[in-house]
Formats: C-alpha cells, sequence, structure tokens
C-alpha cells in the first residue's frame, strides 16, 4: 500500500509541476505580483500531498525586505518554508546546474552564490542587498549543510554578510538595516506520534545519502509533522555586527528547535491545501 501511494503522489507531482512551470514562467518574465505568490500556493499543494502537517509558530515578516535564517535538514525544508512564506532562497551555485532542481530554483527567483571562490562575495552580497532592498523575503541556510535533524550546527557568518547593508534612512533619520528573521525548522512526528531519533533520517537528508532513493522511502513513510517557528526579528545595529548576529540567531534557532523535538513547543498542526494556482496568475 505505501508503494502505490508513492506512485500516485509522485504522478500528481508531475502534474501539478508542469501545469505550475508554464505558469511561473511567464509570471517572471512579465514581471508580475503572480511570480511571489505562485510558488508560495503550489508549495502549501506539495506539501498536503506529500502529506506534510505543518504547525506555525509565530509570522513571517512580510511587509518588507528580509533575510530569514533556517536550520537545514534537507530538501523537504524548501516546500516546508516556500508553504508557509512568500520566499525565495540562497543556495550554493552548484544547485543551479542540477536537473529539473536546478530549473525549481530558478523559477523560485533563487540567488546563487559561489561559497569557494571570496572573489565572488561582493557580487553575492550586493545582489542580495538589491533584492532584500526590491523588498524580497530570502532564506539562507547559514549551516552551510544539511542535518540529521537532532541538532544544529554553528553557524557560518561569512554567508551573511548582506545583514550588515545599510538600506537607506528612515523617517526618523536613523540608518536602516536588514532586517533578520530566525527560522527553527523541527521535524516532530510520524503518524501523528512523536519522532525519535531513529526514524528522523527518514526525512532528514544529510552526508552521502543519495537523493532518490531517499525521496522515494520518504513518500512511503510519511505523514511527517513539522513545527515551524517565525522568531523576533533581529538587526544588525542592535546585536552588533555580523559574527554576534549569527551567533545570536544560531542560539534562538537551536533553542526553538530543541523545545520543538522535545514537545514544548507545538501549534495545531495544518495541512496546507493552497488556493487556486489560477487565480494566483491573475
Amino acid at each position: 500500500m505505501p508503494t502505490l501511494r508513492a506512485f500516485a503522489v509522485l504522478a500528481i507531482f508531475v502534474f501539478l509541476t508542469l501545469l505550475c512551470i508554464p505558469l511561473q514562467y511567464t509570471a517572471l518574465r512579465l514581471k508580475l505580483k503572480a511570480r511571489k505568490t505562485i510558488p508560495n500556493r503550489f508549495n502549501r499543494l506539495l506539501c498536503a500531498l506529500f502529506d506534510i502537517r505543518i504547525a506555525v509558530i509565530g509570522k513571517p515578516i512580510e511587509d518588507r525586505g528580509v533575510l530569514m535564517v533556517a536550520n537545514h535538514t534537507g530538501y523537504f525544508d524548501i516546500l516546508i518554508l516556500a508553504a508557509t512564506a512568500r520566499a525565495s532562497f540562497v543556495a550554493k551555485s552548484e544547485v543551479a546546474t542540477w536537473p529539473f532542481f536546478g530549473m525549481m530554483a530558478r523559477l523560485q527567483e533563487s540567488i546563487f552564490i559561489e561559497r569557494t571562490r571570496r572573489s565572488r562575495a561582493g557580487v553575492a552580497r550586493n545582489e542580495l542587498r538589491e533584492r532584500l532592498s526590491e523588498g524580497d523575503a530570502l532564506v539562507l541556510f547559514p549551516e552551510g549543510t544539511s542535518t540529521d535533524g537532532n541538532r544544529v550546527v554553528a553557524f557560518k557568518s561569512a554567508l551573511m554578510g548582506a545583514v550588515e547593508a545599510e538600506l537607506g534612512i528612515d523617517a526618523s533619520g536613523h540608518t536602516r538595516y536588514v532586517p533578520v528573521q530566525p527560522i527553527s525548522v523541527s521535524y516532530v512526528g510520524l503518524h501523528g506520534m512523536p519522532m525519535g531519533r531513529e526514524t528522523r533520517p527518514l526525512f532528514a537528508w544529510y552526508g552521502d545519502m543519495e537523493l532518490l532513493p531517499h525521496l522515494w522511502e520518504a513518500l512511503k513513510a510519511g505523514p511527517l509533522d513539522v513545527v515551524v517557528e517565525f522568531h523576533p526579528p533581529l538587526t544588525v545595529d542592535t546585536a552588533g555586527g555580523r559574527k554576534k548576529i549569527a551567533a545570536l540567531a544560531e542560539t534562538i534557532i537551536r533553542r526553538g528547535q530543541r523545545l520543538a523535538l522535545a514537545g514544548v513547543r507545538s501549534a495545531p498542526a495544518v495541512a496546507p491545501t493552497g488556493d487556486s494556482l489560477a487565480e494566483a496568475a491573475l
């Protein structure tokens, strides 16, 4: 039965993807506002299809550009975060070359950065600043890798250089800096029961795991319960610099994950259903 369900889920996924790609491509070419809403609704539909039930605590910043920083457990994080916020992602440059996934990342207006070439750091910082000044929400995974979902590893502050960018002067004459919103993403349940350390790798993709076999087993394993907590934003002027804001965000996210995995932080889980994609394109 799980195998039949997985085949059905994949078939529906292919259908939805083929439907949405031309919609999003057109929205991007014409620079329609729908280019922000289509990915959000598409990923909400995917979370419902994959039986990912999301409990959301707090709210994402939506009224201005924001750099969202989150812990990284695997590819499901992309669906989950894109379903709960109208955001694009900051990804390593290799992702752009991946078959299918690279195309999907470009359609979601991802920014690709070369982490191994320090000479390109300034270019990436300028692109991040430009997108943030335009009001975009960008998601960055400062760990620089994915984990087993049981812990948060040290953040790389170099990846957060954009937080020191000045976005102008506010009405009171003070310099505006990029707001940084920490997000804890915690995989907490399987079939409605608390998930243990030994079962979390069914959904956590890390190390030398092969993607397609892991995805197939994850589709058969569900449903998955996830807690996403949007923490209050930080700014570099109050935190005291790029390194300090990275350390503070790391502490906040680690605590949020620890409490969620312990069952202390929870909210009613809702399987996102999404709205009409045709309506989103208008």
